[in-house]
């Protein structure tokens, strides 16, 4: 089956995205119907996210996030096939010029990137233009798992860290000055987590970021990737560098990162990873959520 999936995205990615993304939405608004349980997840994400959003405006959110994943799973093909020329047009990058001087001033850099559906799209664009580092999480099916490496290793030369590696691996990658594009906004469990609120409602949270800063001596850049209407690609932002940056309160700059990635939820609610269940683990003597 994971062959024929790969086929498919072979054959659709020589579309025009404006072939792709309706068909792309098509199939996503199909899983909306389908698969009840993952709807659960992300209409009770909204729910706690969104509270003054009526039941309607939830379920019309719903559907549109589920359309849009729909989207960034056949787009996915482009970041697998793409020619590197295609891939520049498809998917254009705002600051790419700042992250560039960093590593010219040999600034390690971290790359805080949210789990927004365009994030594949953008890290093997940004990967055609810079050498990086990132963690990667081993699939279960192992054709999915080649073509998922695949597409975030085939351009330049990319540094791919499993997750049981050790924080000294993504370190050392970083001090040979390669942008580090770090996901952080999963629920992960209790271990090396804090509970900080998101969107109002204490959640388990990686507190990483500020350690890696700190023990790397690197700057935080805000990446976020947008999928843009129909066929009109995708584009990276690069935020400016943050400021006062780790301090010697990791609780509060891992509620600093969490305010960061509300504001870009906010500026295109949609978008974000709502299928995952960011509230699994619940502080001691809470119910569970899910």
């Amino acid at each position: 089956m994971s062959r024929i999936v790969v086929a498919l995205l072979w054959l659709l990615h020589w579309l025009p995205l404006s072939m792709q993304a309706p068909i792309g939405r098509g199939l996503g608004l199909l899983l909306y119907w389908i698969i009840a349980p993952r709807r659960k997840v992300v209409l009770t994400n909204l729910r706690l996210c969104f509270p003054d959003q009526s039941e309607a405006e939830r379920r019309a959110l719903a559907k549109e996030h589920f359309a849009l994943a729909g989207r960034s799973l056949l787009e996915r093909g482009i970041a697998w096939f793409a020619s590197e020329e295609r891939m520049r047009r498809i998917v254009r990058v705002q600051g790419e010029e700042m992250l560039a001087k960093l590593i010219e001033d040999r600034q390690p850099v971290i790359l805080l990137t949210p789990h927004f559906l365009g994030l594949d799209l953008g890290g093997t664009r940004l990967a055609s233009s810079f050498d990086c580092v990132s963690i990667y999480a081993r699939q279960k099916d192992p054709v999915i798992d080649r073509w998922l490496y695949h597409g975030r290793s085939r351009f330049g030369s990319q540094v791919l860290l499993r997750r049981d590696e050790s924080v000294r691996a993504s370190i050392k990658a970083m001090k040979e000055i390669r942008p580090f594009y770090y996901l952080p906004d999963m629920d992960n469990g209790p271990e090396d987590s804090v509970f900080v609120p998101f969107f109002g409602v204490q959640a388990a949270t990686l507190s990483a970021l500020p350690r890696l800063a700190k023990l790397g001596g690197a700057v935080v850049v805000p990446c976020v990737t947008r999928m843009q209407p129909g066929g009109e690609g995708y584009v990276v932002e690069l935020g400016e560098p943050w400021t006062d940056f780790p301090t010697n309160d990791v609780e509060a700059d891992t509620r600093r990162m969490n305010a960061c990635i509300e504001d870009m939820v906010r500026t295109m609610p949609a978008q974000y990873y709502w299928v995952h269940r960011r509230f699994k683990t619940r502080p001691p003597g809470e119910p569970k959520i899910y």
